[in-house]
């Protein structure tokens, strides 16, 4: 490949750009083959298969001058359409077609997902310098103070920041619902989504500014509190209460996402239990915990696990505002802190607890979607 992309370049601009669009369109050639020709039955394209099994060992044995190299392509090609094409369980091509979407996603997943995983585990069990030290960074997590308030940090993200987000994203939802200018305040309200975290954690940052009494404040809450006659505060360095002005932006951030989902399951619920519940004399408020509530359980999971790994994983908010100073630090910024510091088995330790925080949601957020299935 390498070589072929030496000696393109080498050519005049004008050649090189056919010569490119050729071997782009040869490649789809292949995919298509691959995917509709090579599966199907007949004689017409058993000949297909029989040809390019012949054909592929030719052209790799022109291309490298190698016969042992020529005859195990010819071997790997002529095994694959027998194995998979002409023995499938489920009729001509099944398999084929099965192992050809599924293998690239495979071994993504085990590339990008199951390596990384097994390799950081493995890592939590080093010192930053390769030396096997058994469970001493899980140790020196649970016994420096710093380490510990980043957990429970941690912890405080993931039980508020969710909770305030669906709790807020449902009450907007219920309101807003049919009323004249519903498409506006969704609008109004899903804007933050569009903004990333570090875009939003800098918005937030003006807010919180603060500058000494006396002077001209350019943060919108200091100079709030200037007018009323109080004197300005540090919102990012009073302990604790300053991871609770952090997570308010994630709150802000993921209300849009909650109401959203939660209007639609709201539009889902049968108009008929509505109107029979109104029937029998309830009031909205009844109505909304005992028909409302109940018709919209599976999106209320779907929001609640998904803001919840979102809060597990906070990074950006924290980083841009504080870097983790002033008793803030979250797992994910410790993580890279210690990574910085050249501390990877403590890094790849934090990594390994994250992890296991976020399991549980996971395989909650899987059992629910299994029993839907199984009511469905």
């Amino acid at each position: 490949m390498s070589a072929f992309m030496t000696w393109i370049a080498g050519l005049p601009a004008l050649a090189q750009i056919p010569l490119v669009i050729l071997a782009f369109l040869i490649v789809v050639a292949l995919i298509l083959f691959f995917v509709e020709i090579a599966p199907r039955r007949g004689t017409r394209y058993t000949v297909i298969r029989l040809v390019v099994c012949i054909v592929a060992p030719a052209v790799v044995f022109l291309a490298l001058g190698s016969i042992p190299i020529a005859a195990i392509v010819a071997a790997i090609i002529g095994g694959v359409f027998f194995i998979l094409d002409f023995r499938a369980r489920k009729g001509s091509g099944y398999l084929f077609q099965l192992v050809g979407f599924l293998g690239p996603a495979i071994i993504l997943l085990g590339v990008g997902l199951i390596y990384p995983t097994i390799k950081t585990t493995i890592d939590s069990f080093y010192s930053g310098r390769g030396r096997f030290i058994g469970f001493d960074n899980f140790v020196w997590i649970f016994t420096q103070e710093s380490a510990v308030r980043t957990v429970l940090n941690t912890l405080v993200w993931v039980l508020i920041a969710p909770a305030v987000s669906t709790a807020i994203g449902l009450a907007y939802a219920v309101f807003i619902d049919k009323s004249r200018g519903e498409k506006f305040f969704k609008a109004l309200v899903f804007m933050p989504m569009a903004i990333s975290f570090v875009g939003a954690s800098i918005i937030w940052k003006f807010v919180y500014a603060a500058r000494p009494a006396g002077g001209e404040q350019i943060g919108v809450l200091n100079q709030l509190i200037v007018w009323l006659g109080g004197q300005p505060q540090q919102f990012l360095q009073n302990s604790p209460w300053n991871t609770f002005f952090l997570i308010v932006i994630l709150i802000w951030i993921e209300t849009g996402f909650a109401m959203v989902i939660l209007s639609a399951a709201i539009k889902g619920v049968p108009i008929e239990q509505m109107e029979a519940a109104e029937l029998d004399g309830t009031n909205a408020w009844q109505r909304f915990v005992n028909v409302t509530v109940p018709g919209i359980r599976p999106a209320l999971v779907v929001v609640l696990t998904t803001i919840s790994i979102a809060s597990l994983k906070v990074f950006d908010i924290v980083r841009t505002l504080t870097a983790g100073a002033n008793d803030t630090s979250v797992i994910a910024n410790e993580m890279y802190t210690q990574f910085k510091s050249f501390e990877t088995g403590r890094s790849a330790a934090f990594a390994v607890i994250l992890f296991l925080l976020v399991l549980p949601i996971v395989i909650y957020n899987a059992r629910q979607i299994k029993k839907q299935r199984e009511i469905r």
